[in-house]
């Protein structure tokens, strides 16, 4: 395992310093482009039968390392206390309704309009995909990817106001979104997670248990940190109490049978509301550049993870017809989730309306989806839905990512969101 992950850090540094030297892509798109692009030589080398055994190496590392367990039971808890702890916390609670609204309600639409769309995607290609299985692939695209879309933050130029909406929603619906994503697959029959689950009240109680659960721990957890924080000023204890509430706190929170994720957005919150009250001036900018710069490899690490992962995607030319054709549903399904809440109801009344703009474009797709898609057990189904993934995530992560920034100028200098 460590000569494994001695080798994805390797391939993470080579693509990233490619990226920084001649791609000149934002980091998380040019690593996540070049990984793809290199797998791709060597699926065509291997095919050719002159890539030296690498391919097949690097698959085997790759399946060793396992990135469903590497991010969702490894680094999401970093990269979503990291994301929270840089948010304003009373801004995000002023706006608490609009984002609750948008991490649940938006999820379960666009869930349910994704499924259906892809359902007939799957029917009319001929690949024999039933419904459930597709309203399963729904909950699994659906939410956006927290990882992409702060890191797309960081570089555009949005709104304070707008760039909380935005990111609050996505370090909440990537919670909302596995919930989901375990009922309906316990409906399928699949005890993803070990949740069983029998009928739409045994579905809404998890759903409670899951969301409400993970944020009532979360701030229990982030206001047993910030006690502990304001009886300390030495910056490597106050590193260490932090990385302990995020490691050990997000497996407590899996072992309690609540959200992980969600409880790690609300910790980061809570210290994030009160960093500098119990954090020292002279120490405070040591902490927060610690949990930066975690951030930011980990941020890289991952999306290599992601690029080079194309190899373990055994396709057909059906299959990839599907991922392509569902791209554009998964951004019609996004909009209209997002924008009739934005028009209709009253509470999104102050949001001008290029925000919808703004939220379907820049709602990125990245390595939580990948990461539900390849946790699914094997049979008949999962080859197809893992492909249809990750069309819509590098769609999301390369051409979205690319070119958010224009979009956003554009979108602000028309009307102000």
């Amino acid at each position: 395992m460590f000569a494994a992950v001695g080798v994805l850090l390797t391939a993470t540094a080579i693509l990233a310093w490619i990226n920084d030297r001649w791609i000149k892509a934002p980091a998380t798109v040019g690593v996540t482009m070049a990984g793809a692009v290199s797998a791709l030589v060597l699926i065509g080398a291997h095919a050719l039968g002159i890539d030296f055994g690498l391919a097949g190496e690097l698959s085997g590392i790759l399946t060793r390392l396992d990135l469903s367990t590497f991010l969702l039971q490894g680094i999401l808890s970093v990269l979503l206390f990291a994301g929270a702890l840089e948010l304003d916390a009373p801004e995000m609670l002023r706006q608490r309704w609009p984002i609750t609204v948008l991490a649940v309600g938006a999820t379960l639409v666009s869930t349910a309009l994704i499924g259906l769309g892809a359902w007939g995607v799957f029917t009319v290609l001929g690949l024999g995909i039933p419904l459930i299985w597709a309203l399963i692939f729904g909950a699994l695209i659906s939410p956006t990817d927290p990882v992409a879309v702060l890191d797309m933050l960081k570089r555009a130029k949005v709104p304070k106001r707008i760039e909380t909406l935005i990111s609050g929603e996505a370090l909440f619906n990537d919670g909302v979104g596995i919930v989901v994503f375990l009922a309906v697959g316990s409906f399928a029959g699949l005890s993803l997670g070990g949740h069983p689950v029998e009928g739409p009240g045994a579905a809404a109680l998890l759903f409670a248990q899951e969301a409400l659960g993970g944020m009532l721990f979360g701030a229990v957890l982030g206001w047993l940190g910030v006690r502990m924080l304001g009886t300390i000023t030495d910056p490597g204890l106050e590193v260490l109490v932090t990385l302990t509430m995020v490691i050990a706190g997000y497996a407590a929170a899996l072992a309690l049978g609540v959200s992980g994720p969600i409880a790690m957005v609300v910790a980061g919150l809570v210290v994030s509301a009160r960093k500098h009250e119990v954090l020292a001036v002279d120490t405070a900018h040591q902490v927060e550049g610690f949990w930066s710069t975690l951030d930011q490899v980990l941020n890289i690490l991952l999306f290599t993870f992601i690029g080079l992962d194309v190899l373990l995607t055994p396709t057909s030319a059906g299959q990839v017809a599907a991922g392509i054709l569902i791209i554009p549903l998964a951004l019609v399904a996004r909009w209209v989730s997002v924008g009739v809440p934005l028009r209709t109801l009253p509470m999104f009344g102050s949001y001008g309306p290029w925000t919808t703009t703004l939220l379907t474009w820049g709602g990125l797709r990245g390595g939580i989806a990948i990461s539900l898609a390849l946790g699914l057990p094997p049979g008949p189904h999962r080859s197809t839905l893992v492909t249809a993934t990750y069309a819509v995530v590098l769609f999301s992560i390369i051409v979205q990512g690319l070119t958010v920034r224009p979009v956003i100028a554009k979108a602000t200098a028309a009307a102000p969101a």
